[in-house]
């Protein structure tokens, strides 16, 4: 006589199912307290939202860690017929096993979009819905990717995205880690591109080239910049850390550390209003007596 046959546990569960699977998950990553945190936000979303409740329990409950879930998400909405979910999710896992290292640049992601945007409550909103963070993380995907020699697709995962986030990120770009895409339709980093840690970007900003040139021609951008919506950044200059770019600029010159710029072309306005604009997302100017990059310095 045959065994008897065991369900799956990737189909809709019931409520009383997925609370359950939740609990179980939830005292096994005890020692990890965002994916913990994630996991009572599933639970609740799926109780308040009982229509949401497969797509929830599989994107999120029936995982055992964050990467996990992040990965899954991002694969299912990269999904073509050309290369299908299941390989790129594959792909992902790959790469998470070979740098360890990513999944903590994730992590710092997810959390600086909780900490900085207003709109969001819960962990849980940007793993399922905010298209800013899936972006990225297709990014640091196809930055490993591009790394490790795979151009082909690397570039595939950035034309994908392209077309299902309305960004372009192209993979041998260098960012830090703490980085937030605020809502991220338009946004474009071109190849040489270098971006530091704790930055924040609105829609539609730009960091590019600045003509046909080759070699090193994209900015650098420090640590704790925050970039204001429509902004473009243009050719191989540096903007220092902690500074303010005003929405609509066109930067063509260096931008000293902790001020603002704003125009077209941009030029030094005043200092900025905190010592972390892109923390406290503050575009707010304050006076400035500022003559030169010698008052300052530069990076």
């Amino acid at each position: 006589m045959s065994a008897p046959r065991t369900q799956k546990a990737d189909g809709p569960p019931s409520r009383t199912g997925a609370r359950s699977k939740a609990k179980g998950s939830a005292q096994l990553s005890a020692a990890d307290p965002v994916w913990n945190q994630l996991l009572q936000e599933a639970e609740e979303a799926m109780a308040g939202e009982p229509a949401l409740t497969g797509f929830i329990f599989a994107t999120v409950v029936n995982h055992s860690r964050l990467e996990d879930a992040i990965a899954h998400r991002v694969a299912q909405r990269l999904d073509h017929a050309d290369v299908d979910a299941g390989l790129i999710l594959q792909t992902f896992k790959d790469v998470l096993d070979s740098q360890p290292d990513l999944s903590l640049a994730i992590r710092a992601d997810l959390a600086a979009v909780l900490d900085r945007d207003p709109a969001c409550n819960r962990y849980l909103e940007p793993l399922l819905y905010f298209k800013g963070f899936h972006a990225l993380v297709t990014y640091r995907f196809a930055h490993e990717l591009w790394r490790q020699g795979r151009r082909d697709f690397s570039l595939y995962l950035q034309s994908q995205s392209s077309k299902i986030f309305a960004t372009d990120i192209h993979p041998a770009a260098r960012f830090g880690r703490g980085i937030m895409l605020d809502h991220a339709t338009g946004f474009v980093v071109g190849e040489t591109a270098v971006v530091g840690d704790n930055c924040s970007f609105l829609h539609a900003v730009t960091l590019g080239g600045s003509g046909k040139a080759t070699g090193d021609r994209h900015p650098k951008i420090g640590s704790g910049v925050l970039i204001g919506a429509g902004a473009k950044v243009l050719g191989n200059i540096h903007v220092g850390n902690c500074a303010l770019i005003a929405a609509g600029s066109v930067v063509l010159q260096d931008v000293p550390p902790n001020m603002t710029v704003a125009g077209v072309p941009a030029r030094v306005v005043g200092r900025v209003a905190c010592a972390e604009p892109a923390r406290s997302m503050d575009q707010m100017v304050l006076p400035t007596d500022y003559h030169g990059p010698d008052d300052y310095g530069m990076l």
